[in-house]
């Protein structure tokens, strides 16, 4: 089985290089038009990404995460929701990233067997990061006005939330 892993991808590319050339594809030529369309649609994304990436760092060191954390909070006991997890929640939509650097912590803190550590770990692989996924397809396509796009991905989010915190304490009392 090791062998077969070592081997996959140089086997895969030899295959799909074999296979260009048998259907007369100019493989080299068709790679490097490729990786030229790439650059260029990495270029015009470039400003979307450095856009959700200031505001996440603006939404961090301004302090409206801690607010935010600290107006929900009476919602979240209310809910049996760990004030811990709350910035997890928070952060999904923004950022991949900084869900795993919040995961880490709370795994690291709490342990990656505890409660905790396990609804972090849900969460982080439980939706996506709506924002960054928005700019990144909206700006590719070069759509300007998504209508319900952030609505409906921050509902979607919200759900995902609340089922991986009731997953999590299935898992716990099962």
């Amino acid at each position: 089985m090791n062998a077969l892993s070592v081997w996959a991808i140089p086997l895969f590319i030899l295959v799909v290089l074999a296979y260009g050339e048998y259907k007369g594809v100019k493989v080299y030529e068709t790679f490097i038009q490729g990786a030229g369309e790439g650059l260029k649609t990495g270029l015009q994304l470039l400003p979307y990404f450095l856009a959700i990436f200031g505001a996440l760092a603006v939404f961090k060191t301004s302090g409206a995460l801690g607010f935010f954390c600290q107006i929900t909070a009476p919602l979240a006991n209310l809910l049996r929701i760990p004030e811990e997890i709350l910035p997890l929640g928070l952060i999904k939509p923004l950022s991949g990233s900084g869900t795993i650097g919040l995961m880490a912590d709370l795994t690291q803190k709490h342990g990656p067997d505890s409660g905790l550590g396990l609804m972090a770990s849900i969460i982080a692989g439980g939706s996506e990061t709506t924002f960054y996924v928005l700019s990144v397809y909206l700006g590719a396509v070069g759509i300007t006005r998504p209508k319900h796009l952030i609505g409906m991905g921050l509902l979607g989010d919200l759900a995902a939330f609340f089922v991986a915190v009731f997953i999590a304490r299935w898992f716990q009392t099962g």
